[in-house]
């Protein structure tokens, strides 16, 4: 192999709080580690034997940081897709493919690719600016409500709008976009899906998220799901189809709505650590973040089963406070059996940015759930 204390090493596009994660994994297994990030600050520099200050959108920058890797992998998809089919040419083994993140990373193409393969997706229309989609609003070929999604640069969030009125219209960002049916959601659920390069598949027990109101964000993330052994047999053969059409190579986050009427719909994927998957440190035999590394190196994939039900909750800025981060009442959720917290390392916190989660590990899931909200309650991430 030459990676476990030995002259190869892993490169990753990204260090924030996913590639802190996978740093840990590396230094626990010796394995030499490059990042690329473009803030100072970022909470992967202190793990890696390496870190690169630079750009992930600039062409040059990710060529010459790639250029002496033998993998690369990324912890965002906002990355120059163009690097990485360069760097590939070279001999650098880059996961996922060049040609999966380029799909991926487009929100537009990736829902053309569900149709394309007979994955089952809500009902949408793409449009090449909002200018356009505007015009097929006035001319009655869309109707309030609809879910407006940027094609690029979306995440926690970010770029996701529900329209409902022209008001609401004219707050959109320009660009390419699309407009997708307002379908209703009973559940939003996860399953994620690792696989190696030789094509042996490992898959997670299927999750339930959910969403704080305001923020569109993951506020909980509950493992198991709570819902029958038909819909979960139904969402992980989804997810395994999902899997397959792309030929992805390490993890594969697929996110699905559960509707009103029983229909899985796949919402959108992640081609690396998800924020569904970090119950997986504690409660499960194989954690995300080691089994996208056996991806990587093609090492045989870990066991996926939980060893107990868990419940994750997101720690992110309280409203109201931007600064330097405090975090109150730590003392007191440690006293709490089963939690575990996760401090990312970010200095500088802002409303509703992910500054940290916690991990309820318990026998009963329903009594996860309770001291969950607890914790959440407790916790404040606030500024000094």
């Amino acid at each position: 192999m030459g990676f476990f204390s030995g002259a190869k090493t892993l490169g990753i596009l990204g260090g924030g709080q996913l590639g802190k994660m996978l740093l840990s994994v590396t230094r626990q297994w010796d394995i030499s580690t490059k990042v690329l990030d473009p803030s100072a600050e970022s909470p992967g520099r202190l793990a890696c034997n390496e870190f690169v200050q630079g750009d992930l959108m600039d062409y040059d920058t990710v060529v010459a940081f790639g250029d002496q890797l033998d993998v690369l992998t990324i912890e965002i998809e906002n990355v120059n897709t163009a690097a990485l089919e360069t760097l590939e040419k070279r001999g650098v083994a880059v996961y996922p493919q060049a040609k999966v993140l380029k799909i991926i990373q487009n929100k537009c193409l990736q829902k053309v690719f569900y149709k394309e393969q007979n994955i089952p997706t809500a009902p949408f229309e793409n449009f090449a600016d909002t200018t356009a989609l505007k015009d097929a609003v006035g001319r009655a070929q869309i109707s309030f409500p609809f879910v407006w999604k940027s094609a690029a640069m979306g995440y926690d969030g970010y770029g996701v709008k529900v329209v409902r009125s022209n008001q609401d219209l004219e707050s959109l960002s320009e660009g390419p976009c699309m407009a997708e049916e307002m379908v209703p959601i009973k559940k939003e659920l996860g399953v994620i899906v690792c696989r190696r390069p030789q094509g042996e598949i490992a898959i997670y027990p299927l999750v339930e998220m959910e969403f704080h109101p305001e923020a569109n964000q993951v506020e909980y993330v509950i493992s198991p799901a709570r819902v029958s052994k038909k819909i979960s047999e139904q969402a992980t053969a989804i997810a395994k189809k999902v899997s397959q059409a792309y030929q992805h190579v390490g993890l594969l986050a697929v996110e699905l709505f559960l509707t009103q009427t029983g229909e899985l719909l796949v919402n959108e994927v992640a081609p690396r650590p998800h924020n569904s998957g970090h119950y997986s440190i504690e409660a499960a035999y194989t954690s995300q973040f080691e089994q996208h590394i056996r991806a990587l190196l093609d090492l045989p994939l870990g066991k996926t089963q939980n060893k107990a039900a868990a419940v994750m909750v997101n720690l992110v800025g309280k409203e109201g406070f931007s600064g330097p981060v405090h975090y109150n009442n730590m003392d007191q959720i440690l006293g709490i059996e089963g939690v575990n917290p996760h401090i990312y390392g970010k200095k500088e916190t802002r409303p509703f940015r992910k500054m940290g989660h916690v991990t309820i590990i318990n026998e009963d899931l329903h009594q996860a759930r309770k001291i969950a909200g607890q914790v959440k309650e407790m916790m404040e991430v606030i500024s000094k």
